[in-house]
């Protein structure tokens, strides 16, 4: 018989039998050695004694024990369902406020855990539904083009119009596909950014190259104030990769004929990277939502982009220890102002 397959119950009425047997043998010995009936009477009154405590304590335990595990029982399911938090014992000292006290820690950690887990889910939900509706567009247009093209005689002027917004319309498909994956990659931890000492100015120039032909194709004045020794310890590739957002964004919200400027400056524990324009401006109603992603305002749907360039230049940005902030006007512009930290 293995001892870890007793009940509790059960060991106690083996412990307590072969007590009662060990006294029962010591009490026939002495009663056999002496000859003495005192002592074999003295024997017999101490079992009767332990006898009646022992069932006495068997009893007691079982019930304590019993009603411990039903407690036990009713507030693991009452966690289990999340229905109700365990009871915290008043007492310290016993078995059952110990075990309380590590239940109430696991309970709340299961909590943070269920509310990360519906957040998560939140997440995904609202992730699927950006994409969902930022695909659908450009699908259904690519749709009605090709059905066009195959069901009704165009001409060749038609046909180049049409072949050219199939490429439009692939190539804003492409552009949410990119970064999609760069977005994913970068929250995954698939990406790791790393800071290295070097020249801001090359990261500053490097951003500025992507945005130079739309700037003068719209007559877009440009001024870039930074000093060219300043050096910074950041990543190179993926600041300039937020900076070109900030920036490509400046040239399309700016109208025909108007400003952008790019001014640095060094402070103590920072360094400040301004991208200003006299555009549109942002209501400040929108100002707190333009980081979201896929957030795009209603007067800007005209305009090409998929609301995921600002979302994706704060990733970096935070990530690299920093923060951005804007301040804007409707109708006098925005500058939206960069915080790196020097060391």
């Amino acid at each position: 018989m293995k001892l870890n397959r007793l009940s509790v119950k059960r060991l106690c009425l083996l412990i307590g039998a072969g007590a009662l047997l060990s006294m029962l043998a010591i009490t026939i010995t002495f009663y056999a050695l002496t000859g003495n009936e005192l002592f074999f009477l003295m024997g017999a009154a101490l079992m009767i004694c332990a006898l009646f405590w022992l069932i006495l304590l068997v009893l007691f335990f079982g019930k304590r024990l019993s009603l411990f595990t039903s407690e036990l029982c009713q507030t693991l399911d009452n966690m289990i369902n999340g229905s109700a938090e365990p009871q915290r014992a008043s007492d310290s000292e016993t078995l059952f406020a110990r075990i309380s006290h590590r239940l109430t820690r696991l309970y709340e950690i299961m909590q943070e855990n269920r509310c990360k887990v519906d957040e998560e889910r939140k997440e995904l939900q609202s992730l699927v539904s950006d994409i969902s509706h930022q695909v659908k567009t450009p699908v259904s247009n690519l749709k009605m083009v090709t059905d066009t093209l195959l069901t009704k005689p165009v001409t060749e002027q038609e046909r180049t119009e049409f072949l050219q917004g199939i490429r439009s319309q692939t190539d804003k498909l492409d552009f949410l596909f990119q970064a999609l994956v760069k977005t994913s990659r970068l929250e995954t931890g698939a990406i790791v950014l790393t800071k290295k000492d070097g020249l801001l100015f090359d990261t500053l120039a490097q951003a500025m190259s992507g945005i130079v032909y739309a700037a003068e194709k719209k007559g877009i004045a440009v001024t870039v104030d930074c000093p060219q020794d300043l050096r910074l310890y950041h990543d190179s590739k993926w600041t300039s990769e937020a900076l070109f957002n900030l920036l490509d964004n400046a040239v399309k919200y700016t109208p025909d004929g108007g400003k952008i400027c790019v001014t640095v400056e060094q402070w103590e524990m920072y360094v400040k990277i301004d991208v200003s324009d006299n555009g549109k401006g942002i209501s400040e109603s929108n100002q707190a939502a333009i980081f979201r992603r896929f957030y795009r305002e209603e007067e800007v749907h005209g305009e090409p982009g998929v609301g995921i360039g600002l979302f994706l230049a704060r990733e970096i940005i935070t990530r690299q220890g920093g923060y951005i902030k804007v301040v804007s006007e409707v109708g006098k512009g925005s500058a939206f102002s960069v915080f790196l930290p020097s060391r």
